[in-house]
């Protein structure tokens, strides 16, 4: 994939901060991979979080909030609903 991105002003003065001899970077199009690998992972972090939120409210729920569950009974229904 090629994308093509104009910038100016002090996102241009950023990225030419972070690129070339003095910066972390060789060149642009290794900047942006990084910065999308990096936006990535964080994207990966949020959903693990809110995994793990809703995990350790359902192991905090107290047993006598659960009801019971009937496995054949459930698969009657959903066969009822999708037949």
């Amino acid at each position: 994939m090629t994308l093509n991105v104009r910038l100016s002003g002090i996102l241009e003065d950023h990225v030419a901060e972070n690129v070339g001899e003095y910066g972390a970077y060789e060149n642009v199009s290794e900047y942006v991979r990084d910065l999308i690998r990096k936006d990535r992972a964080r994207a990966e972090e949020e959903r693990f979080q809110a995994l793990k939120a809703e995990l350790q409210a359902a192991f905090a729920t107290p047993d006598s909030e659960f009801l019971p569950f009937d496995a054949d009974e459930f698969r009657a229904r959903m066969k009822k609903r999708y037949a």
